[in-house]
């Protein structure tokens, strides 16, 4: 399966995520979460279905962690939705699952 998930860092943030012309799903996620190591397959599986409609990137917040404090992203995993530019939606830890990453998808689009 190839992966619709567009790696992104300090480096690249505002140019793929602020500047996307489309809407954007950033999974925050770490190499020792387990709930986000859970959830990536669904995440990948989400980007191949809305692939041309949302843009889905993931951020290594472990090797990006000044960015995810100037971005306010304190736990993990965190899903930032953007529309043009802006964040329109959040998923925090407590709420991230499979469904709630499905519903706001469906309400973002």
């Amino acid at each position: 399966m190839s992966t619709k998930l567009f790696e992104v860092n300090k480096e690249n943030y505002q140019e793929e995520v602020v500047g996307s012309k489309l809407p954007v799903l950033v999974d925050f996620w770490g190499p020792r979460c387990a709930p986000c190591l859970a959830l990536m397959p669904e995440v990948e599986k989400l980007a191949l279905e809305y692939a041309g409609k949302v843009k889905f990137c993931k951020l290594n917040a472990t090797e990006n962690r000044r960015l995810c404090i100037d971005l306010k992203v304190m736990a993990l995993p965190t899903f930032l939705f953007y529309k043009s530019g802006e964040v329109v939606d959040k998923l925090t830890a407590d709420e991230v699952t499979k469904e709630s990453v499905c519903d706001r998808l469906k309400s973002f689009v």
